[in-house]
């Protein structure tokens, strides 16, 4: 299995380095001290990327995305996440369950959104059930041809600035074999519509400038027209979703640590203390050796799951795995860099104790490193029970 870039994938990788140095790395020190992105570096970040191509990699080019495969986006992801989370999620990746629209939805959503025109949201983890999708209390009771929602959502990527929020909520129960179950449905709801408030989320330690809102919906009217695909389609949808995610996540963990490592090494070859450098203290040159090792298995995982992803062979271990291992490699390689930086590593000037909080939040979203470990084990023991 050889995962060295094709041409045309070396140009995409190129393309998104120099975009990273050239567009988004000079403004990462303004934002993280203002924890905000002005509104004017927003759009020119957005319409560069527009221009460069980089914009809606992600989605089909039968709707003006990129086109990508799993294992090319992987690769554009890497090297973004060598800058900060609040510039690079700029260069935006539409939600790709808007595939799953009708024709009038893909004109009216998914085919803006991929222009740059119009801006989404995913609504779907809540105040009391985290990551558990089964738990939400966010209802949409069907009344005549609409449905009425009523609920609130947390922690929303881009909740303040989306045109339109993809909404997920419960619309019934089914029994199972292990039970009743929650029927959850997703629904396509525009900002301005009666009932649908939208307010900045608390101000948060990691990722300083990456925006997320609190949403809410108070007897919130719905044609049932916005509803994305079929009733109860809400768990595969959140699939669908949730599995391209966890590999981005593996995909920038190893781009930071990249840049993280490159610090911490160049650090140890020229800092000097008791007459020598530092690399040459085992204490040190053993963590830049296991931080590299790590770094190395990190991208194998991920990248072995991205192609598999291509070859329709990939399942929601490969995921996991993917995810679990370069997120908390992540985090394990910004603490040593921290510990070779020594005192100096905990200081803003640094850049160091940045990436150190920011890594912290790896573990949490698109699923905990708790609920990787559930996914993989049942994957394993599953099959085996009698």
């Amino acid at each position: 299995m050889d995962f060295s870039p094709s041409e045309e994938q070396q140009l995409i990788i190129d393309s998104a380095r120099n975009f990273v140095r050239k567009e988004l790395l000079p403004y990462e020190d303004v934002v993280e001290a203002q924890d905000h992105v002005p509104d004017e570096l927003f759009a020119q970040i957005r319409s560069r990327s527009i221009e460069t191509g980089l914009f809606a990699a992600n989605i089909p080019e039968k709707y003006g995305g990129g086109g990508l495969g799993a294992l090319s986006f992987a690769l554009m992801e890497r090297e973004f996440g060598w800058v900060s989370y609040a510039l690079h999620y700029i260069v935006h990746r539409p939600c790709n369950i808007l595939e799953a629209g009708s024709p009038d939805q893909i004109e009216t959503y998914l085919k803006p959104t991929v222009r740059g025109e119009r801006l989404d949201c995913i609504a779907m983890t809540e105040p009391g059930a985290g990551s558990d999708l089964a738990s939400m209390s966010t209802r949409a009771v069907r009344d005549s041809g609409d449905f009425v929602i009523n609920g609130a959502k947390h922690f929303i990527s881009f909740g303040m600035r989306a045109d339109y929020a993809i909404v997920f909520a419960v619309t019934g129960h089914k029994e199972t074999p292990r039970g009743p179950r929650s029927e959850v449905s997703a629904f396509l709801i525009d900002k301005g519509t009666p009932g649908f408030t939208a307010r900045k989320g608390p101000e948060c330690t990691a990722h300083r400038g990456y925006d997320h809102a609190e949403l809410f919906f108070d007897d919130c009217r719905v044609s049932a027209k916005q509803m994305l695909g079929a009733p109860g389609d809400g768990f595969e949808l959140a699939s669908k979703w949730l599995s391209p995610a966890r590999l981005s996540i593996g995909a920038l963990a190893v781009g930071r640590a990249n840049r993280v490592l490159e610090m911490a090494a160049e650090w140890a070859a020229t800092r000097k203390q008791f007459g020598q450098t530092i690399g040459k203290f085992q204490g040190t040159s053993f963590k830049i050796a296991d931080m590299a090792t790590e770094l190395a298995a990190a991208e194998m995982l991920t990248l072995k799951a991205a192609w598999k992803f291509d070859q329709g062979t990939m399942t929601d271990q490969d995921a996991a795995m993917a995810k679990v291992f370069s997120s908390e490699m992540l985090a394990r390689v910004t603490d040593h860099a921290v510990q070779i930086f020594g005192g100096m590593g905990l200081m803003k000037s640094m850049s160091i104790e940045r990436f150190w909080r920011d890594a912290r939040l790896e573990r949490i979203w698109d699923g905990t490193s708790e609920i990787q470990r559930h996914i993989i084990s049942r994957s394993i023991l599953r099959p085996l029970e009698k």
